[in-house]
């Protein structure tokens, strides 16, 4: 291809990927439980139709009702590895719209940057593996192998759409996985575990006057959060600050007393409850978090005996690595260094992504993607459209390289 030729392909890509995310931004995927539309079908039923009109064979599978999966698979003819690249449907709510400086659903670029939710995390960088394969096909590209779109509902919430999507079998055979979040364009191979855990601590309900009649849950948990607070320390001087993903945490983040009924300045509540963020980086081992955690609880029963509390795990995903000579590491990083003419940047996920349980399931994983990595959930949201197209074609390029590794 000329360097003619490839300008032009770069300008057509852009376009393209600028009007995709327009679209996707436009249709509101927040999901609003018993609110009608208030899910991912629409936008999930806009980006299959758009996948068959660029001739890519499509299927949708719903998780639940009104929250499909969409599976893009362009197979080359040819045998070879496949390559996965992920781009969730689903965006956090917007918040208060009035605090917007513009339409959280408009989509609307100024001064080279658009604006809305989901423009960066991650409507936006869907766009761009659905361009970038898109490219390949209209430029007629030779390659070997198959590439799976995989684009799942729910990763804001359990990510059921990922999970459901490795239980149907998906993900047998895929060789490499390109996780499409916004990541500055870096190259992140590595991401922090995370829990999440609910802590209940039961007292007796009485009148603010006369306190000693029941008994405080309150000053129970103070009690406990603090010895949280003491943990996290340990761990943090235990482990130190991680190259790549920095420190790891514990932290409080709801803190509700009481947790059913109306709260009252002059009544003790009969139950309080917190949860926990929990943030793990390599060295930590869940089990061992969880044990301290119940240890905690056990140690202060010891001293009280009205002291009652429970703690629950809702969630868990372990923290990943992969090797930085593994061959989709080494695609998206030459890729990198080609579109950019800069060396690769190495950096990690500061947060859990649908990645997490593909490495669970055996797949090595690399994430990297347009936008600031502090931008997402923020009022404000937005994306450079210049990033937009540069993404487009680390994508288009780190799939050549991956799939035709001797031609690199």
């Amino acid at each position: 291809m000329s360097v003619h030729q490839m300008q032009a392909r770069r300008i057509r890509d852009k376009e393209d990927v600028i009007r995709l995310t327009q679209s996707l931004v436009k249709i509101e995927s927040v999901y609003r439980p018993g609110v009608k539309g208030g899910n991912e079908e629409k936008v999930a039923n806009y980006v299959a139709n758009y996948l068959r009109d660029i001739g890519i064979e499509v299927f949708i599978e719903e998780v639940e009702p009104g929250r499909p999966n969409v599976i893009g698979i362009v197979d080359s003819g040819r045998p070879g590895k496949t390559l996965l690249f992920e781009g969730h449907t689903d965006v956090v709510t917007e918040g208060e719209r009035e605090a917007w400086k513009y339409d959280p659903f408009g989509a609307e670029i100024v001064n080279g940057r658009m604006y809305g939710r989901g423009t960066n995390d991650t409507k936006g960088n869907l766009s761009c593996m659905i361009t970038a394969v898109h490219s390949l096909l209209r430029d007629k590209e030779y390659w070997s192998g198959k590439i799976i779109l995989c684009i799942p509902c729910d990763e804001e919430g359990m990510m059921i759409g990922i999970k459901h999507f490795i239980k149907q079998g998906w993900a047998k055979d895929v060789a490499g996985a390109i996780i499409c979040e916004p990541e500055e364009n870096e190259v992140c191979i590595t991401q922090k575990g995370a829990m999440r855990i609910a802590i209940n601590v039961y007292g007796k309900m009485a009148h603010g006057a006369m306190p000693l009649s029941g008994i405080n849950p309150n000053t129970r948990m103070a009690k406990i959060i603090c010895e949280i607070d003491k943990l996290e320390t340990l761990e943090k001087e235990r482990l130190g600050k991680h190259d790549l993903l920095g420190w790891p945490s514990i932290t409080p983040t709801i803190l509700m007393g009481p947790v059913h009924g109306e709260a009252q300045i002059n009544v003790v509540p009969d139950q309080c409850m917190t949860t926990l963020d929990i943030r793990t980086i390599p060295g930590q081992e869940h089990k061992v978090i969880k044990s301290q955690l119940q240890n905690i609880i056990d140690r202060l029963a010891k001293d009280d005996p009205d002291f009652k509390a429970e703690m629950e795990v809702i969630e868990e995903r372990p923290w990943t690595i992969t090797d930085r000579d593994n061959p989709v590491v080494t695609a998206v990083a030459k890729a990198a260094q080609i579109v950019t003419g800069k060396e690769a940047v190495y950096n990690g996920v500061p947060g859990a992504t649908d990645g997490t349980f593909l490495h669970m399931a055996g797949i090595p994983i690399v994430t990297i993607g347009a936008g600031d990595r502090e931008v997402p959930h923020q009022i404000n949201e937005y994306v450079d459209v210049e990033e937009l197209a540069e993404t487009t074609e680390i994508y288009r390029t780190a799939a050549l390289i991956f799939l035709n590794e001797e031609s690199f």
